[in-house]
């Protein structure tokens, strides 16, 4: 009876270990994508390559990713593209041609992701975008991109319209970064403002590289707007809130797009950015969102800072439609289109459904930080905090 127990356990722990090898000896599923490691949106990049990466360690922790009914283990094939939209197209290219990846993730920012769009069209190879959003990408009804973020420019120049006339601005001032993403929201914002009865008291431009922004908020500062509303990157949104408190803008309502999110903004500000509202649509202090809070405490468990709460957020959210797609689908790509077009996704910003390139379920909102922490406070059924003028 022992020798016949003993066999039997053997006979157990050889299907075990047997099984453990098949699950280690899987193919990979290799997955490319450019990120900006150099050039000028290096500082916000990280927030995106962070979620990747926790997430690639998560599904592999799991036993991998699910294709189709089989899990095997993930591989990222990475590269640095500059913040250069020409590097990135030429990066994608070979990621589909040469390096022959099973499926590609977004590269960083609006630029990047607009680059990309005909290189997918060519090769009929689907990418859930996350840190970008664009009117002309979506007019021009690219079957291969979508967009997670409910941050699309005439979404966001509408609802921002809104939000200043429930608070009472009366005048604003627009300054507008040459990014495309910017000059698009611009381009929707000043009709909405009119057609709100907001005088826009300033609306000037500068270039992406700006290094001095004293004359143009000396401009603003002599206008004494009630709202200025700076459709910033990273690197010009420090130099705004540098600047405006030199200069002394006291504004009650003040808006900077892109950027404050980001941990290591708020550790650079301090109290200084309470106050500041910018765009973001998700937080993990939705209770009916129950997956953002254990996405939170993972992020801060591994990379010790905290989530960006616009691009990070959605990179990850990215990542989960893509996996969710792939467990109904495969690595088929005309699959993987169908699923993506037509499945709602579970996320950590709750449910996502897309109608063609665009998330229709989630409202466009916008954070205001106080008390060092980013609260959403638009639209008010949305909101964990009501919005509090800038003191």
């Amino acid at each position: 009876m022992l020798k016949k127990w003993m066999g039997a356990a053997l006979a157990v722990a050889g299907l075990a270990l047997a099984g453990m090898a098949t699950a280690q000896a899987a193919e990979p599923v290799r997955i490319g994508f450019s990120i900006a490691q150099t050039g000028l949106f290096a500082a916000a990049a990280p927030s995106q390559l962070n979620a990747y990466e926790l997430w690639k360690e998560q599904v592999n922790a799991a036993g991998g990713l699910d294709v189709g009914g089989t899990k095997r283990p993930i591989e990222f094939v990475m590269y640095d593209d500059q913040s250069n939209p020409d590097q990135t197209v030429r990066i994608y290219e070979k990621l589909i041609t040469e390096d022959k990846v099973d499926l590609l993730l977004a590269p960083w920012g609006t630029p990047m992701h607009f680059a990309i769009a005909g290189v997918l069209e060519k090769y009929q190879f689907p990418v859930v975008g996350n840190s970008a959003a664009s009117v002309q990408l979506r007019d021009l009804k690219p079957g291969n991109i979508w967009f997670p973020t409910s941050a699309i420019p005439d979404r966001m120049a509408e609802e921002l319209a809104k939000m200043l006339t429930a608070n009472g601005a009366k005048t604003a001032a627009v300054i507008t970064n040459q990014l495309p993403f910017s000059l698009e929201i611009k381009q929707f914002l000043i009709p909405a403002l009119d057609k709100a009865g907001i005088k826009v008291a300033v609306n000037d431009e500068y270039p992406p590289d700006v290094k001095d922004m004293t004359a143009l908020l000396g401009k603003v500062k002599a206008a004494n707007p009630d709202a200025v509303l700076a459709l910033s990157y990273p690197n010009d949104s420090i130099l705004y809130m540098n600047q405006a408190k030199e200069v002394g803008i006291k504004a009650p309502f003040q808006f900077v797009l892109v950027g404050p999110t980001i941990d290591f903004f708020g550790k650079m500000f301090g109290k200084d950015l309470d106050g500041i509202v910018t765009i973001g649509h998700w937080t993990p202090a939705k209770a009916d969102w129950p997956k953002a809070k254990p996405f939170f405490d993972a992020y801060v468990a591994k990379f010790n800072a905290n989530p960006d709460y616009l691009d990070s957020a959605l990179a990850y959210m990215s990542c989960e439609i893509l996996q969710q797609a792939v467990a109904t689908a495969g690595l088929d790509k005309a699959k993987i289109r169908e699923a993506i077009s037509t499945m709602t996704f579970d996320t950590i910003n709750g449910p996502v459904k897309f109608e063609g390139v665009q998330n229709v379920t989630t409202p466009t909102s916008f954070l205001q930080f106080q008390d060092g922490k980013a609260q959403l406070v638009w639209p008010p059924e949305a909101a964990t905090a009501p919005y509090k003028p800038r003191s």
